[in-house]
């Protein structure tokens, strides 16, 4: 394994601030090809390789998207793809402004003698993925953790964080930007007190193992939960998210992370706006927020276009106003 990247870690800081700063965000296309085609099966569309590939293009080359996207997450099917103009996935994101990244872990399994908490697997062979990656122009990567409120144990919360800095460490000895995404779930009708401590635990064995790891924290990307009540129960005001978050993340995130980019976790696109405003709102933050949305801005998209190519313009509208009411939530 080559490790000559990991000593440039001014190109590593770069690419970090490039990814959460300035008002863009992070677009998440990485559904991996069992989701994404049971969300082409909803709305109609018969899934098929080259239906995926159709819409990840229609998100893609929407005109403009780079004003409020400075990347996109693929999956690994995507990633080696091209568009119907020939343009390898990569190649066309790069020439329209946007970092091309590539979600690298292989799901979640049973994690033994912890009841229904998950592992996320993914680190057997990942150097040589990692490697192929680069060179075929992946700027930054995303390895995903899940956590449930209801399971999370420190020990799970361990684990996972290991394994999260052993990818970590692994994508800057490549001179791939690791995005590192500790999600607690939002499913359910926990209290924000609940997720309160979910996060903290979470957050907080995360950056331990990075520490230990020796990854380079200016090189890095965070992507979290926001703090709040289950979906099921009673919300709370954006106000209270973004304190509670902010707090959460004050206690336990370093301020040598660059910025963090916050996932939807099943919230409403107006929600999780009105969350990262209000968050962007307070003063003497360490870090930049923005947005790294999935579903709380395709969605909408994937819905308009049903498959077919008269739609494809109306569709990519529909995705520019959610990313662009994203963005102006990050400004």
């Amino acid at each position: 394994m080559t490790t000559t990247l990991r000593t440039d870690q001014s190109h590593l800081s770069r690419i970090a601030v490039q990814m959460t700063s300035g008002g863009r965000g992070i677009l998440a296309a990485d559904e991996s090809i069992k989701t994404m085609s049971a969300r082409l099966e909803g709305e109609g569309i018969a899934a098929s390789a080259t239906s995926r590939r159709d819409y990840r293009e229609l998100l893609l080359t929407a005109a403009g998207l780079s004003e409020s996207v400075s990347g996109i997450i693929l999956c690994d099917e995507t990633f080696g793809q091209q568009l119907a103009d020939g343009r390898d996935f990569p190649t066309a994101a790069s020439q329209l402004g946007i970092l091309p990244g590539i979600k690298v872990d292989t799901g979640t399994k049973p994690l033994p003698g912890q009841a229904c908490a998950l592992i996320t697997e993914g680190l057997d062979g990942l150097g040589d993925r990692l490697a192929s990656y680069a060179e075929r122009g992946a700027a930054f990567a995303k390895w995903r953790a899940v956590f449930d409120v209801n399971t999370v144990t420190p020990y799970g919360a361990r684990a996972n964080g290991h394994a999260l800095a052993r990818y970590a460490a692994l994508c800057q000895d490549h001179g791939i930007v690791p995005i590192v995404e500790p999600e607690v779930l939002c499913n359910g009708d926990h209290d924000l007190a609940a997720s309160e401590r979910a996060s903290r635990m979470a957050l907080g064995s995360l950056f331990d193992e990075l520490d230990q790891a020796g990854v380079d924290l200016t090189g890095i990307v965070l992507k979290p939960n926001f703090v709040t009540p289950g979906l099921d129960a009673t919300p709370v005001a954006a106000t209270t998210v973004a304190a509670t978050t902010f707090n959460v993340l004050r206690a336990t995130v370093p301020a040598a992370v660059p910025g963090i980019a916050f996932l939807s976790g099943g919230h409403r696109t107006a929600d999780v706006c009105a969350f990262l405003h209000e968050l962007h709102e307070i003063p003497d933050r360490p870090w930049d927020v923005t947005f790294s949305f999935g579903r709380a801005l395709v969605s909408a998209a994937l819905h308009t276009w049903a498959g077919s190519p008269a739609n494809v313009r109306a569709a990519q509208d529909v995705l520019l106003a959610n990313c662009a009411e994203a963005a102006s939530a990050a400004r």
